[in-house]
């Protein structure tokens, strides 16, 4: 009779070590890969929401093209999570296979639903164990329990699909076109083969085109950084509006080049090389020409007077009209004659340096026009000045 007793303690323990083999770890030999970088500020989140389920069923033990599919899916995910610019939208990893026997295992949520973490989701991927069970019947649960995973979210939402597609029926393509009535058109669903089974290829396809909106593809094609940017760029992101480019501010021109632009130039069509104040007038003022009741030119002046005498004899059809200005000292009659004797002793000097007489005219102006403030001993320095305008 102790035969009797070994037998279920034998399918015991060769049940754990079955299950043992099934949860080891996944490890990769792949090359590390590098990822594309999407400039800072030139991306918007596509989606609110997301949830990855991820085949770990016993067919994604199989070899293809030398490799274990479950590493070749872990990489895939890998590579995605590097290439993903961590923005504001809410992730999950969900797992689907292990052991049909085990059917609150069937399908496992195994990071989120959880504002997205690069370094999270990478740790909760790491974590995940190798394949065992089947394939069809956990797909829908998994594609179900995000349903429920999703149940309170808000806008847009994607759900990745990594699989063979191996030994499938239409259990998970149902399952998608009623998870797609549950969201609508908030939902695409896109689907990743691992490997290239027909078969799997087909139900994935059908699965991805129950939401409307997503895509099948397969791993292979999405081996590269530039394909793994494309594709996380169709999944995941929108590309921010540009910012508006202002319209140029036209400059205010400077009809006469003396430095004071036309919308603030008094004086306009000044010579070129003329002395101008910040009105636009061509004036002496910087040094001042006369003392208080003086109509004497200061010698300290000369010089600026030169330059305008060089500028006259440059321009030999340039007529100026000499306009002579005084402070407020005095009355007005006074400072109006005043005005008109440094005016004249102005135009005599001109004359003296080899100006035509004929091109030059006085007018006095008195205390009527001051160019600076009468409040002070400088602004009333100023004020006792000649300012030079060009007549037709």
């Amino acid at each position: 009779m102790k035969k009797y007793y070994l037998a279920p303690l034998f399918i015991v323990m060769i049940s754990a070590l079955l299950m043992g083999c099934a949860g080891q770890e996944v490890k990769s030999t792949a090359p590390a890969f590098q990822p594309s970088t999407f400039q800072s500020g030139h991306y918007l989140p596509k989606v609110n929401n997301f949830v990855v389920i991820l085949d770990t069923s016993s067919t994604m033990a199989d070899k293809y093209q030398g490799q274990d599919k479950a590493v070749i899916a872990k990489d895939f995910l890998t590579a995605m999570n590097q290439t993903l610019p961590e923005l504001k939208y809410n992730g999950a990893l969900r797992t689907f296979g292990h052991f049909a026997y085990l059917p609150d295992r069937s399908t496992m949520l195994v990071y989120g639903v959880k504002p997205y973490s690069t370094s999270e989701f990478a740790s909760a991927l790491n974590g995940v164990k190798g394949p065992g069970g089947d394939t069809s019947i956990p797909l829908a649960k998994a594609i179900a329990a995000a349903g429920g995973d999703l149940q309170s979210a808000q806008g847009p939402i994607a759900i990745i699909i990594v699989s063979d597609g191996v030994d499938m029926d239409q259990l998970p393509v149902n399952a998608a076109k009623a998870i797609n009535g549950q969201f609508g058109d908030r939902l695409c669903i896109y689907a990743v083969q691992v490997a290239d089974d027909p078969g799997g290829k087909a139900v994935l396809e059908q699965i991805a085109k129950a939401s409307g909106c997503g895509f099948s593809t397969n791993v292979d094609r999405l081996a590269t950084s530039s394909s793994m940017a494309g594709f996380v760029e169709s999944v995941f992101l929108a590309k921010s509006a540009p910012k508006p480019v202002p319209e140029p501010v036209a400059m205010p021109m400077d009809s006469d080049g003396d430095g004071v632009t036309d919308d603030k130039d008094q004086c306009p069509n000044t010579p070129k090389g003329a002395t101008v104040d910040a009105r636009g007038c061509w004036t002496y003022a910087a040094v001042v020409l006369f003392d208080l009741n003086k109509a004497d030119i200061k010698p300290e002046a000369y010089p600026m007077l030169n330059e305008a005498v060089l500028i006259m004899k440059k321009n030999s059809d340039l007529k100026v009209q000499i306009d002579g200005h005084t402070d407020n000292t005095g009355t007005a009659a006074y400072n109006m004659t005043l005005s008109e004797r440094r005016a004249n002793t102005v135009m005599k000097y001109f004359v003296d340096k080899g100006v035509e007489a004929e091109r030059l005219s006085v007018k006095g102006f008195g205390l009527t026009k001051p160019a600076a403030s009468n409040d002070t001993k400088e602004g009333r320095a100023k004020n006792r000045r000649v300012e030079l305008t060009p007549v037709k």
